[in-house]
């Protein structure tokens, strides 16, 4: 009896650590690629920073009624960008920032889109029976400017069409690897900002009016790579967290579990020395 138990704690042994291989393996991917992107988010912050500062400068020299990403159109539409995860295993990021999403959306729900961003995220929302206009799944660990372009170029379509009248971005921000916050930021209709001697800070070639809807596309593809490169580091990062949780916790239970073989083992050998013991007596 005691045999077939020891012969049971082995095998969940074995189990326990065979997942922690895993689970190891998969922080330690995580740590790669949250680096990997990390050094890449800190050229793309100051190319967004400072494209946003020149965006700025142009819509503020131009005519807000000549500028179609500035005024509002005629649809009541809001769409939402909400970015997810293909991949599972990485804690509650996905399962926080779809509720962040859905508790927006939920108020007025018949005139909310939305365009979903990762395998995890859509497996939420059919969950939850919400449609979506549009799905981009598959995502490269290392967001490119191209995934960023096909996704931006979709949004302005949906907004130059009237078929929305306002976007919003709903992504995780990397604060730092042991906290990310679930935002939701207005990206379109632009505001029309107010700087003082913005005239006279640059000469522009050609003029602003000439050139404003393409470096607001630029400014769009842009926001939305940084989005998306935003929401990846999250997602390692909540990744690498949950993998090293897993590999504690299995530490945890492969020390009990050891305990508990090596009781038994003792009791079963401390048995077996009293039974030979009895028997020598028992023959003297």
């Amino acid at each position: 009896m005691a045999g077939a138990g020891l012969i049971a704690i082995k095998r969940r042994i074995k189990s326990v650590t065979n997942t922690k291989k895993i689970t190891k393996a998969m922080g330690l991917i995580a740590t790669s690629k949250l680096r990997k992107v990390k050094v890449i988010m800190e050229f793309n912050d100051r190319y967004n920073t400072q494209l946003e500062d020149i965006e700025k400068d142009i819509l503020s020299l131009v005519d807000g009624h000549s500028c179609k990403f500035i005024t509002a159109n005629s649809s009541n539409k809001k769409l939402y960008l909400v970015f997810t995860s293909d991949s599972g295993f990485c804690g509650g990021y996905n399962g926080n920032i779809v509720n962040t999403a859905l508790e927006t959306i939920k108020k007025d729900r018949e005139n909310n889109l939305i365009m979903i961003l990762g395998q995890k995220g859509r497996e939420y929302l059919r969950r939850f029976k919400y449609e979506t206009t549009a799905e981009y799944v598959e995502l490269s660990d290392v967001p490119n400017m191209k995934e960023a372009r096909v996704i931006a170029d979709d949004v302005i379509r949906l907004f130059e069409n009237e078929e929305v009248g306002e976007v919003y971005l709903v992504y995780t921000k990397f604060m730092s690897s042991v906290k990310q916050n679930p935002v939701v930021e207005k990206l379109l209709p632009l505001e029309k900002p107010e700087i003082k001697g913005a005239e006279d800070r640059f000469i522009y070639e050609p003029q602003p009016r000439n050139m404003v809807e393409d470096v607001v596309n630029m400014y769009i593809r842009s926001k939305i790579l940084n989005s998306l490169m935003t929401a990846k580091l999250s997602e390692h990062s909540s990744r690498m967290t949950a993998m090293d949780g897993a590999s504690k916790n299995a530490d945890d239970i492969l020390e009990k579990l050891n305990l508990k073989y090596n009781r038994i083992r003792q009791t079963f050998i401390t048995q077996e020395i009293t039974e030979i013991v009895g028997g020598t007596e028992a023959q003297k």
